[in-house]
């Protein structure tokens, strides 16, 4: 295999978006957001795709995603689940309880680490990053990167219109990310100003804050460090059995501790996705937006559109 790996976190529950937003169908042959991604990716000289997933979801996700895009590209799948990569007597603890669902986009990356044995990208299944995006994280992945990178987003084209958002917010200096820091409760209020007011906090953010997409690139040899964080993250002290390790906290763990320098990759691209249900409108608008300048090809992988 010549070329890097594409990542696709795909295992999310869609609890605010009240469905598996990751199959979505918004393209003219059904295609999901992730159809797009793996496009672009392909087109950026990336060999393979990989697809982090819930057991559950193999039947559709097979059906509905691979049955278009594998003919096309090479494609692997990956499962995580609640009890992938936990210590037996923790895990007994979290399902008495309730914990059903997996532990978050750190803890994907590594369910995958044996599939990604090559430099690779990692993003969401359920976020539309552009085209130059990819192009960007291909340059720099076409050499083995001794650093990780990032393509970080402005936070005001990324808000949702439905309801508050997750971000990273990104601190960069001389082209290099300082720090990722993740609010959960980003929204636009009715002043025109945008506020984190998750953790009991109201906080002004600028309209032009970079802010992490999970749109990363990384080598294989990431994994002992990221496994050393998760490991970190399930024995903190105030460990919560219904949280998540978040794989922007991950790199910013490893960008304080010297473990890790990551790159800034700029790239001007457009970004949209679905959080919520009514958010599929404008997205499918988008895709067709962008068919129609001739971005991307009526029938993404070649089938009869309708």
């Amino acid at each position: 295999m010549k070329g890097p790996i594409l990542a696709v976190l795909a295992a999310g529950m869609g609890s605010r978006y009240g469905g598996l937003k990751q199959m979505e169908p918004l393209g003219r042959q059904g295609e999901a957001l992730l159809d797009y991604s793996v496009f672009d990716a392909r087109r950026s000289g990336f060999a393979k795709a990989v697809f982090i997933i819930r057991r559950d979801l193999e039947r559709d996700f097979t059906s509905l995603v691979l049955s278009r895009i594998a003919p096309a590209m090479p494609c692997e799948i990956v499962f995580q689940e609640a009890d992938s990569l936990i210590p037996r007597s923790l895990l007994a603890e979290a399902r008495k309880a309730g914990r059903t669902k997996p532990w978050g986009t750190a803890h994907a990356l590594l369910c995958a680490r044996e599939k990604l044995d090559a430099p690779f990208a990692v993003i969401n299944a359920d976020d539309f990053y552009g085209r130059e995006a990819f192009a960007a994280l291909g340059a720099y992945l076409s050499a083995p990167p001794v650093e990780g990178a990032i393509v970080p987003y402005r936070l005001d084209k990324t808000l949702s219109p439905q309801g508050a958002v997750t971000r990273g917010v990104c601190v960069i200096r001389e082209g290099f990310l300082q720090s990722v820091e993740e609010l959960t409760a980003i929204a636009r209020e009715a002043d025109g100003g945008i506020y984190n007011t998750g953790g009991g906090e109201r906080r002004e953010l600028a309209a032009d804050t970079p802010v992490s997409m999970n749109c990363w690139a990384f080598s294989p040899a990431v994994f002992p460090d990221m496994e050393a964080y998760f490991q970190e993250f399930l024995k903190d002290p105030g460990f919560n059995l219904q949280g998540e390790c978040y794989l922007p906290k991950a790199a910013d763990w490893l960008i304080k501790n010297r473990l890790l320098r990551i790159r800034v990759l700029p790239a001007d691209s457009p970004w949209f996705g679905v959080t919520y249900q009514a958010d599929r409108e404008n997205a499918a608008r988008r895709i067709a937006e962008l068919a129609a300048q001739g971005v991307y090809p009526p029938s993404l992988w070649g089938g009869k559109p309708s």
